[in-house]
C-alpha cells in the first residue's frame, strides 16, 4: 500500500520547547488512525507540521509525490460556535472548500456548485443548502464542515477532536460515514476519548512528547502507560463504567 506520508527522526519546537522529539511515523493510504495523548503532549502540533503551519527543528515529513498538490489533505478542526450567527449558506461553506484551488477572483463555476450538491447530499443534508449554520444542530454543523474538508477529494483527512460537536443524534451515522470515507481516502484523528473511537479506528499513535505506534484497534490500559499516555480508557462488560488510572 502506498505511504501517504512518513516523518523520519522528526523533532518540533516551540521556541526552546520541544513538543514532539525524535518521531518515525507513517500513514498509508488506507490508515484509519487514531491519535491520542494527554493534553499538550504533541498532537495538535503534529496535525499543524502535516499540515505544513509548523516546520520541524530537525528531520523532515515526506510526502508522496504522486500525492501533491493543494487539495491532497482535508481539514476539519474543532468547531467554534463563535461565528455561527454569520449569514453563511451550508452551500458555501462547503464550496469555500475549493478556494485554495482556485484565484481569489474566480467565480465558482456550475461543475463546482453540482459537486457541492452531491457533497450536500452525501452527507445526509438534502434540502439544507440554503440554510444558514444558525439553523443547524451540533451533529448538521458537522456534516457540513466535514462536507468542507474533503470536497477537494482529499487523500487523507485529519480530524481535531469531531466528537467534541456530535450530538447524539447524529453519532452513530457520523462515525459510519467516516467508515465510508476510509475507503477513499486515509484518515487520522485527534481524541481524547477512546471507548467513542475504538469500535472506528485501525489502529493508534499514542503522542505524548514520543510518538509510539499501535498497529491494532485494541489497545490495553498497560499498553497506555508504557506508551506514557496517562489517559482513560473506557471498559466495557455488563455494567457500563469508565476505570481512571490515578495521573502524576
Amino acid at each position: 500500500m502506498a505511504f501517504i506520508f512518513k516523518m523520519e527522526s522528526l523533532s518540533a519546537s516551540y521556541g526552546t520547547n520541544i513538543v514532539l522529539e525524535d518521531v518515525n511515523f507513517r500513514v498509508s493510504e488506507d490508515d484509519f488512525i487514531g491519535v491520542i495523548g494527554p493534553n499538550g503532549g504533541g498532537k495538535t502540533t503534529l496535525l499543524k507540521i502535516i499540515l505544513g503551519l509548523i516546520k520541524p527543528v530537525s528531520g523532515e515529513i515526506i510526502f508522496n509525490p504522486d500525492l501533491s498538490g493543494s487539495c491532497a489533505i482535508g481539514y476539519l478542526p474543532q468547531i467554534s460556535t463563535g461565528d455561527l450567527s454569520y449569514p453563511v449558506s451550508v452551500t458555501d461553506v462547503i464550496l469555500s472548500g475549493m478556494m485554495i484551488r482556485k484565484r481569489i477572483i474566480t467565480r465558482m463555476s456550475k461543475e463546482d456548485r453540482k459537486k457541492a450538491a452531491g457533497i450536500i447530499e452525501e452527507m445526509g443534508l438534502s434540502g439544507m443548502g440554503r440554510s444558514s449554520l444558525s439553523e443547524l444542530s451540533g451533529g448538521q454543523l458537522q456534516r457540513v464542515f466535514l462536507g468542507r474538508a474533503i470536497i477537494g477529494d482529499p487523500k487523507l483527512l485529519l480530524l481535531d477532536e469531531p466528537g467534541n460537536f456530535v450530538d447524539s443524534t447524529f453519532e452513530n451515522d457520523f462515525y459510519e460515514k467516516l467508515k465510508e470515507l476510509n475507503k477513499r481516502m486515509a484518515i487520522l484523528m485527534v481524541s481524547h476519548d477512546i471507548g467513542m473511537i475504538s469500535a472506528h479506528v485501525r489502529s493508534y499513535a499514542c503522542v505524548n512528547r514520543k510518538l509510539n505506534y499501535h498497529p491494532s484497534s485494541e489497545i490495553s490500559n498497560e499498553q497506555l502507560l508504557a506508551y506514557g499516555c496517562p489517559i482513560q480508557l473506557i471498559t466495557h462488560g455488563t455494567v457500563p463504567h469508565t476505570v481512571l488510572k490515578q495521573h502524576n
